[in-house]
């Protein structure tokens, strides 16, 4: 990735209580960390934890304090009464960025996935991180990618106080 800078982090997310609990495996998580460094992140993760509000608010706010430039979660964005990301990280989002969100919802639909519109993720900085909430299945997480790979190196540029 030609623009991002050589020491760009990223941290992985994965809200899963099944996967937590070793039912099934970490598939998207995996997926996302595979992307992430072919886009030329260092990144640590996936980071699992069970769809609880507080510990998912705890690894947020422990992701910004430790300067991840982009911190992307995987699951809990559903309408399940278990799904909790987006709650988790409104409280650690300082300013939303619904446009992303929005993109990723879009280009899900757009590929033939009704379902995509379902998702209740959300996106903005806290700090100098951004946080990407994404949906918890391998299809929803490379329609992500392809959304935000174009995207990543900007922000990361903006948020380390580069120039428009």
């Amino acid at each position: 990735m030609s623009d991002l800078p050589a020491d760009a982090r990223a941290v992985v997310v994965t809200a899963s209580n099944r996967a937590f609990a070793g039912v099934y495996e970490d598939r998207s998580g995996r997926l996302l960390v595979e992307g992430l460094e072919g886009l030329g992140f260092d990144v640590e993760g996936p980071r699992l934890r069970p769809d609880d509000v507080d510990e998912l608010e705890a690894v947020l706010r422990a992701s910004v304090d430790a300067r991840f430039d982009v911190v992307l979660t995987t699951g809990g964005t559903g309408l399940s009464p278990t799904d909790v990301t987006p709650e988790a990280t409104r409280r650690v989002l300082e300013r939303e960025a619904p446009g992303i969100a929005e993109a990723v919802r879009r280009y899900g639909a757009e590929q033939g996935v009704p379902t995509s519109v379902l998702s209740r993720g959300l996106a903005g900085t806290a700090g100098r991180t951004l946080i990407v909430n994404l949906p918890g299945s391998t299809g929803g997480v490379r329609d992500a990618l392809a959304v935000l790979g174009p995207l990543l190196p900007h922000v990361v540029s903006q948020l380390r106080g580069g120039d428009h």
